[in-house]
């Protein structure tokens, strides 16, 4: 039986990428530096160059081909938008 994977785990090269994304989702210290300096928390995690740019243009596809877990660049981007922007996720 030949099954192809739907999913593939992060690999260890994406790990300082995957933190900074976690460290966004859940520390709002961290948050509020990224959101304050977004290259120099880029910086403090690590990021290379290519990782930071996609993560500063918070292109998901980039993020993801550098090895980002889906859910982290999704909760990364709602928690920067709930602080930005005015609304509510009632429904969310």
């Amino acid at each position: 039986m030949n099954v192809t994977a739907h999913y593939r785990f992060p690999p260890a090269s994406a790990y300082r990428l995957n933190r900074c994304l976690f460290a966004i989702k859940s520390d709002a210290a961290f948050r509020s530096r990224f959101r304050a300096d977004p290259r120099a928390a880029a910086r403090e995690m690590g990021l290379g160059e290519a990782e930071s740019a996609a993560l500063l243009d918070g292109n998901r596809d980039a993020l993801v081909a550098h090895g980002a877990h889906p859910y982290l660049v999704f909760m990364a981007d709602l928690r920067l938008r709930m602080e930005r922007e005015a609304m509510t996720f009632e429904y969310f």
